[in-house]
């Protein structure tokens, strides 16, 4: 047998059930990106990199943070950030995933409960597996389960920090975190709250904040906005007490032993965080995008009258999803199926995701080829 044939078993399981994955080049009209507000191919960030390179930016770091890596163009955007959300600080990784794993495994102590949304992101699931706190998962979006918790916590002698982890806007299912409510929970049992802006930021809020704007950055809030999808470009940034940074660049393994972001990349998210700040317009029209969807998908998404950009058509069966998303890329439609893990058993669906790249008119044509793609695989 060969030395990978367990590998390879894996992958063949993975195909009898529906779930093996494979790299594909986008095929056609963007319905699975998160690239919202279509600034990552615009020549707004086209003319802006060009300019920073002609500037003399370096396109490369050369080493972390704190061994050379440092550059101007980090320390401005952080200060920008920071500024711009309300926090007093702010600090930038390379990836909203390396945020997470970071944050995760660095911040809650030994003795501390870490209490988690089930539906949170895989990567704050790993920066968990990292770190020294106890962790419990509430049922998604269940205020009553979150507080029962913490009760629970502390009536059997726990004295830690509670850390309550909640995306804002959830990028499978398109519902909100109702922020406001756990806001009073946090506060009612001096916990902190970790918010995770990633699908919201640049789409909601004014100025692009996200969601988590309407908590007027109160002190026990961290938040995590990442800049690879509304913003376009690529990287995660932390908003922060000071105090709680200078205990990341002090601890944090994950923002210590990496390269840092390049300069050019810093300079590029600055400059597409102030560019959705000032131009409102582009939140209008894809509110206009989700209108329109709404009108047309609103039969096929029954749970997605949230008002996010974000359209799950849940199909249930694994290799139901695969062949209608299929289908769906033959006729022009770049639609990917999503399968467990990353969605519960049972609940394959089609994560529809709604984008400046397309226009009203590919909604309708996108509605009209999902519901005849839906009835041939159902006549077959």
């Amino acid at each position: 047998m060969s030395l990978f044939e367990p590998f390879q078993q894996q992958l063949d399981a993975l195909d009898r059930a529906g779930r093996k994955r494979a790299l594909i080049i986008p095929p056609g009209k963007d319905f699975a990106s998160n690239d919202y507000l279509g600034l990552a191919r615009s020549t707004f960030l086209s003319e802006t990199a060009h300019a920073a390179l002609d500037s003399g930016i370096p396109h490369g770091s050369g080493g972390s943070r704190l061994l050379g890596g440092n550059h101007v163009e980090h320390e401005a955007l952080e200060a920008f950030t920071a500024k711009h959300y309300g926090a007093e600080a702010a600090l930038f990784f390379s990836t909203g995933y390396a945020a997470n794993l970071a944050l995760f495994s660095t911040l809650p102590q030994t003795g501390d409960l870490v209490l988690y949304d089930a539906l949170i992101h895989a990567s704050s699931h790993d920066g968990m597996k990292l770190g020294r706190a106890e962790t419990q998962s509430f049922r998604h979006n269940d205020l009553e389960d979150l507080a029962g918790q913490i009760a629970a916590y502390r009536e059997r002698g726990g004295t830690g920090t509670v850390w309550i982890a909640v995306e804002s806007l959830y990028s499978m299912d398109g519902d909100q975190a109702p922020l406001l409510d756990i806001a009073q929970i946090a506060e009612r049992h001096d916990a902190v709250m970790i918010i995770d802006e990633a699908h919201a930021v640049g789409v909601f809020g004014e100025r692009g904040v996200g969601l988590s704007g309407v908590l007027k950055n109160q002190d026990n809030m961290i938040v995590l906005r990442t800049c690879g999808k509304a913003l376009g470009v690529e990287g995660g940034l932390i908003t922060m007490p000071d105090v709680l940074r200078n205990f990341f660049i002090n601890r944090a393994r994950a923002f210590i032993f990496s390269t840092a972001p390049s300069p050019l990349t810093a300079h590029m998210v600055h400059q597409a965080i102030a560019y959705v700040a000032d131009n409102p317009s582009l939140q209008r029209q894809l509110q206009d995008h989700i209108q329109v969807a709404e009108q047309q998908l609103g039969p096929l998404c029954p749970a997605s009258r949230s008002g996010s950009q974000i359209f799950p058509v849940i199909l249930g069966e694994d290799r139901l999803a695969v062949q209608v998303a299929t289908n769906l890329q033959q006729v022009g439609f770049d639609v990917r199926a999503i399968r467990p893990p990353t969605v519960a058993a049972g609940t394959a669906r089609l994560r529809l995701s709604l984008t400046l790249n397309v226009s009203q008119e590919d909604i309708i044509l996108l509605a009209e080829a999902l519901n005849e793609a839906r009835r041939v695989e159902h006549a077959a």
